[in-house]
């Protein structure tokens, strides 16, 4: 499409395309309780919302004294994955925008997820749209360093030949929003209704250009967007 104002569009996965952060969270709320650290899942998804666990085994020490071990982290990986396999479904919305970006973009979209691989495959195939980002999907596991740094972000727009600057990021989180900012793109923020407005302001403040509720606007919204 040639007045389109990207050259692709970049999605982060977790609360974006899939509604997995409660599950995922209820998760490590009970194994965190295991080790003697008790909160609640919404305590859990404050301090671990945007982040990879593994990122945090400083913290878990600090609080449990338990050393957080490859054993430890593959159970829980273990433990989630069950759990999204049972319980995942696709943020409204979000499989009719991927389809219709898809379509605009002639394949030119990614998936840019802090997740593991296994994660990220496992929750596009529940969603019914692994197959729109085949060969597209780049993990903060396998880059140098994860969100907030840009190093997934980049990587994807590299592995679409397209210029960072020419992507539109969506994000849900502000750490998120602060790597697609960090990588020069443009960055949009998913936060539905529910979380309110501080979350919303929290990713205007992270750079957010624009902040929006409802994944079915998503196609919309870009297409609309000029640039400044």
């Amino acid at each position: 499409m040639a007045d389109f104002p990207f050259d692709a569009v970049l999605f982060d996965c977790d609360g974006v395309l899939v509604d997995s952060e409660p599950i995922t969270n209820r998760v490590l709320t009970d194994m965190l309780g295991e080790l003697g650290w008790q909160l609640s899942v919404e305590e859990t998804m404050r301090i671990f919302v945007g982040k990879m666990v593994k990122d945090e085994a400083p913290l878990i020490e600090a609080r449990t004294g338990f050393a957080i071990t490859h054993e430890w982290l593959t159970q829980f990986r273990a433990r989630r994955n069950a759990a999204l396999d049972s319980e995942l479904r696709a943020i409204d919305g979000a499989a009719d925008a991927v389809h219709a970006l898809h379509r605009t973009l002639n394949g030119r979209i990614a998936v840019a997820s802090g997740a593991d691989r296994v994660k990220i495959e496992l929750q596009l195939l529940k969603a019914g749209i692994l197959d729109r980002f085949e060969g597209r999907i780049f993990s903060g596991h396998e880059m140098p360093r994860s969100k907030p740094f840009p190093d997934v972000y980049l990587a994807a727009a590299a592995g679409l030949g397209v210029d960072p600057k020419r992507c539109a990021v969506i994000e849900d989180t502000v750490t998120g929003a602060t790597a697609g900012v960090a990588a020069g793109a443009t960055v949009f923020g998913y936060c539905p209704s529910h979380l309110g407005h501080s979350s919303a302001t929290a990713l205007h403040g992270a750079g957010a250009v624009q902040v929006f509720k409802d994944m079915a606007e998503l196609p919309g919204l870009l297409t609309e967007w000029v640039r400044g």
